[in-house]
C-alpha cells in the first residue's frame, strides 16, 4: 500500500525534528546563512561532539546539506521547502514559552517577533504586516490560496524584484509565521522582496540570529510603498 511506502520516511523526518536540539538548529539556520558546529553549540549551550552528532543525523535525512571550506564544515537548511516546513511545524505547535527571565532573553524576543528572516523572506509582524498591505492594496489575492494579481505582476516589475530563473519554485507562497499565526509572503517573490529590501538598506541584520531591524529609511519605504505604519515596525 501507498501509505505502507511512504510512512516510514515521515515518521524519520518527524523524528529528526522532535529532538529540542535538532529543533534550536534547524531554527537557527531559518536566518539563510550557513553555519559551523561550533557555532550551532554554543548557540544551543551544548558540547561540539553533541552538535556533530546531531548535524549529521539531519544531513544524512536531507533536512540540511553542507559544504566544507579547509578545514571548515559549514550546513544550512537543504532548501526553502525545508525552511517553510519548519517554520509551518513551528506554528502548529503550543503557544510559545513565557517571556524568559533574563533582559537579554526577553530582548531577543521581541527582536525575533518583530521582523526576522525565514529562510530567504521576511517574517515575523513585518512579514505579516507586509503580506496583508499587498492584499489590501490589491497586488496579492487569497481567493483561492495567495497569489499575484495583475496590479501586483506590474508593481513587482516596476520595484525592479527579480526571480531566478528556471526554478520549480512558485513565485507566491503563504508560509504561516509561528510568532504571528498568521501568513507571511514566501515563494520566490518573497525572496526577492527581501533581497531587495536588504540591498535598499530597509532593513539590516541585528546581533540575535534570524533577528533583522527596519531602518529609517525603510520605515518611510515601506509606509510610501505598502502603507505600512511605522510604529508597529518598532521594538516594543
Amino acid at each position: 500500500m501507498e501509505t505502507e511506502r511512504v510512512a516510514p520516511g515521515l515518521a524519520k523526518v518527524a523524528g529528526l525534528l522532535a529532538d529540542p536540539t535538532r529543533a534550536g538548529f534547524c531554527l537557527a539556520l531559518l536566518d539563510g546563512r550557513a553555519w559551523t558546529a561550533g557555532e550551532l553549540a554554543r548557540h544551543a549551550g551544548v558540547a561540539a561532539s553533541t552538535s556533530t552528532e546531531h548535524l549529521n543525523a539531519l544531513v544524512e535525512g536531507g533536512l540540511l546539506a553542507q559544504e566544507r571550506q579547509g578545514r571548515h564544515r559549514y550546513v544550512r537548511i537543504a532548501s526553502s521547502e525545508i525552511a517553510e516546513l519548519v517554520e509551518r511545524l513551528a506554528a502548529l505547535g503550543p503557544e510559545p514559552a513565557p517571556p524568559a527571565p533574563s533582559l537579554r532573553a526577553r530582548s531577543r524576543q521581541r527582536h525575533l517577533a518583530l521582523a526576522r528572516t525565514c529562510y530567504d523572506h521576511l517574517a515575523g509582524r513585518l512579514g505579516v504586516l507586509v503580506t496583508e498591505a499587498m492584499v489590501e492594496r490589491g497586488l496579492l489575492t487569497e481567493s483561492g490560496g495567495l497569489a499575484l494579481t495583475p496590479a501586483g505582476v506590474s508593481w513587482s516589475t516596476e520595484l525592479g524584484l527579480v526571480t531566478a530563473p528556471g526554478t520549480r519554485r512558485p513565485a507566491v507562497r503563504a508560509c504561516l509565521d509561528w510568532t504571528e499565526r498568521r501568513p507571511h509572503l514566501a515563494g520566490a517573490l518573497g525572496a526577492a522582496f527581501c533581497s531587495h529590501a536588504f540591498a535598499s538598506g530597509w532593513i539590516v541584520r541585528t546581533g540575535t540570529p534570524r533577528a533583522v531591524e527596519v531602518t529609517p529609511e525603510g520605515m518611510e519605504a515601506f509606509g510610501s510603498l505598502l502603507g505600512a505604519r511605522a510604529e508597529e515596525l518598532r521594538v516594543p
